[in-house]
């Protein structure tokens, strides 16, 4: 996703780098994402609509709520992160809705929602913002589930989620389910602590031939023998995803990536290539 830094972005509105960080910090835009290096990226359309309010008013919390309400340019994670904080279910659905328009379903996860709770999370002090935000975004993410459409391939995918709890994570393994799913595949996303005799009924269903470990518990004896039987024989290949970090190195595992495109895409060419 592209952005522009703090020095960029300043210069745009005429102010000091100081200054544009004091506004996110206590009025919350414009707000930036961060890159893996902890450096702040601020969206050019935010920077451009509050520099044309704040010439109109001359008042910077006049001029965020103007640049807020007008929504310029297609959904950013900024705009989203504002929809949370406000708890506007409704502006959250439009901001979706409005990236669906010119981007895909897959895009608009990857550079929209995802991006939203990862700066949602670098907040602790707005626990009930990122609580409400993975709900919703649970929610939403369920709903394109049930409209993905039927699997046109015959392989199976088992996902073991190891507990992750309502949060960040647990967004990223359903984000991972639903892009298998669009991708052909047959999926099935379990509980790593579910019982031995339910887990051999799924897997006497699904014959998966792959299963990922979700989660930062994930290890290779999470689920016991029946995962252990079933890799022995080599009806399934085993990987990682995200925080599954336990599984690499120490046993072999492969970890396919940190985001469910990622993911998605190194899978499905491991399957292709099988």
């Amino acid at each position: 996703m592209s952005g522009i830094r703090t020095s960029a972005a300043a210069e745009l509105l005429g102010v000091s780098p100081s200054t544009l960080r004091t506004w996110e910090r206590r009025l919350g835009y414009p707000q930036p994402r961060r890159t893996s290096g902890n450096q702040r990226q601020y969206e050019l359309t935010e920077i451009e609509a509050l520099r044309e309010a704040l010439s109109q008013t001359g008042s910077i919390s006049a001029a965020v709520e103007i640049a807020q309400r007008r929504g310029e340019g297609t959904a950013s994670p900024a705009r989203l992160l504002s929809a949370f904080h406000r708890f506007d279910e409704a502006a959250a659905d439009r901001e979706l809705e409005e990236s669906l328009a010119v981007r895909s379903l897959e895009r608009s996860v990857e550079e929209v929602l995802l991006p939203t709770l990862e700066m949602a999370a670098q907040r602790p002090e707005n626990a009930a913002e990122l609580e409400h935000a993975c709900r919703w975004a649970t929610g939403w993410l369920h709903s394109a589930r049930r409209l993905a459409p039927p699997s046109v391939r015959t392989e199976g995918i088992l996902l073991l989620d190891s507990g992750s709890p309502l949060g960040l994570e647990a967004v990223y393994v359903q984000a991972l389910e639903l892009f298998l799913r669009r991708a052909g595949l047959r999926v099935l996303l379990l509980s790593a602590d579910l019982a031995e005799k339910r887990f051999l009924n799924a897997m006497r269903a699904l014959r998966p031939v792959a299963v990922v470990l979700c989660g930062a518990d994930a290890r290779l004896d999470v689920v016991g023998t029946p995962l252990r039987r079933v890799l022995s024989d080599g009806e399934a290949r085993l990987y990682g995803y995200r925080t599954a970090r336990l599984v690499e190195g120490r046993r072999g595992v492969p970890v396919l990536g940190s985001s469910p495109a990622e993911a998605t895409e190194t899978l499905v060419s491991a399957l292709d290539v099988s």
